[in-house]
């Protein structure tokens, strides 16, 4: 039986290794590439581990020619449709001849979108290189050429954490980018950004990438109407809030950004209530004063907003000392619980730029902690009432104590005399 086991173990380890060597050699078997390797003339970033190469597209289903053949001449002659490295102008459209074509397309992937190549040509990109400009994105910048992976590959050029850096060649680079008047300071704010933070140090795959923003193949920077939509994919009460709101019309008629104006677009940073007021941090101040009906809103939406939190802060400091003394702080828990969730609604209605809104969930929220507060207070009395009620039992056992010896003492001094 042992015997048995040990042969098919070796068995099975020789299939795998043939399995492997007939894998390997069905891989390189294009004439193309073993010519190009005995010549050492490879093409720069040239990886076997490409998408297309493992799925059996030889060199030829790009760039033509016969790859059966070791004659040179016959390999790249027109009479084999021998294109050679397309011009940057047909690159999409060669692209396309695969994924644009869904009946081929859904062999690989049943659900795979094939309107990439449409949505590029509508593109700033892609109209771009309709008039001529041959230094804008194609296809092969952001994938690459010769080694192509799926975006949910962690190697490749266009995955979730990959695509900041990738815009970034281009769009990072100063000198190439002389000419189409736009910052190139991008990733350095993004990098730094409550996103940015997300996205390449927490690698957060929920936090957004440029493509997220911008869009992948029809990328546009968002215009003035869309920006509200495209921050409300992840912040959908924001945007509803704000939309709905009379500040929203405001924006549009003077050409502000809705969430930008206020927080910024790749230099996003984390929220806070200073935010709000006319303090010298809030974003209120761009736009009005104490002397105005929206400095008054502003203020007195931060005083609500700041009035929970003082509140609840102080119910923290009385929770943490009825821990510290060993007393029940459960109910009081669930009720910090539901004022915090209050002050987070409230902080969200701050879009609606309405002080009578956020005031509803504000003083429910207040009361909710102070009512924690006094549950804070009644376990700490309580405490102090067992504190004494313990001190007195012990003086009274202790006293106790001290007649029963004494009692036991004079039994016992009367039992020697007689």
């Amino acid at each position: 039986m042992k015997k048995n086991k040990i042969y098919i173990s070796l068995m099975s380890v020789c299939f795998l290794f043939a399995v492997g060597l007939v894998r390997a050699q069905d891989n390189y078997e294009d004439g193309c590439i073993r010519c190009h390797q005995e010549q050492d003339m490879m093409p720069e970033g040239f990886e076997k581990y490409d998408i297309h190469l493992q799925a059996g597209l030889s060199c030829a289903g790009c760039h033509g020619g016969n790859p059966n053949t070791d004659d040179e001449d016959v390999a790249m002659s027109v009479k084999a449709g021998f294109k050679g490295v397309p011009q940057k102008k047909d690159i999409s459209k060669l692209c396309g001849k695969c994924h644009s074509n869904i009946d081929f397309m859904r062999i690989y992937q049943p659900r795979i979108p094939t309107d990439q190549v449409d949505q590029y040509y509508s593109s700033t990109h892609g109209q771009k290189l309709i008039t001529g400009d041959k230094k804008v994105a194609d296809c092969t910048s952001c994938h690459s050429t010769h080694k192509i992976l799926g975006a949910h590959d962690s190697r490749s050029t266009v995955h979730a954490f990959k695509v900041p850096g990738t815009c970034n060649v281009c769009h990072g680079d100063a000198e190439y980018m002389k000419g189409y008047n736009l910052s190139t300071d991008q990733y350095k704010d993004f990098e730094k950004s409550v996103h940015g933070v997300a996205l390449l140090e927490n690698e957060d795959r929920g936090a957004p990438a440029c493509n997220d923003c911008h869009g992948n193949h029809g990328a546009k920077p968002p215009g003035v109407r869309s920006v509200g939509h495209v921050c409300g994919t992840c912040h959908v009460n924001n945007m509803q809030y704000f939309t709905t709101s009379p500040m929203n019309d405001v924006f549009e008629d003077m050409g502000y950004h809705a969430c930008e104006e206020c927080h910024g677009k790749h230099a996003v940073h984390k929220t806070s209530d200073e935010m709000t007021g006319l303090g010298e941090k809030s974003t209120c101040v761009k736009c009005h004063d104490a002397s105005d009906t929206g400095g008054e809103v502003a203020l007195k939406i931060h005083e609500n907003i700041r009035q929970v939190v003082t509140t609840l802060d102080s119910a923290e400091i009385s929770r943490a000392e009825v821990q510290k003394v060993g007393m029940d702080d459960v109910e009081m828990s669930f009720l910090m619980q539901e004022a915090h969730q209050n002050l987070i609604q409230a902080r969200t209605l701050v879009h609606t730029f309405d002080a009578d809104k956020v005031a509803e969930k504000t003083v429910a929220g207040v009361d909710l902690a102070r009512n924690a507060l006094n549950l804070a207070q009644t376990e700490i009395d309580e405490y102090g009432t067992r504190r004494r009620g313990f001190g007195y039992a012990t003086l009274f056992i202790t006293i106790l104590a001290i007649a029963l010896f004494f009692k036991i003492r004079d039994m016992e001094a009367a039992k020697k005399k007689k």
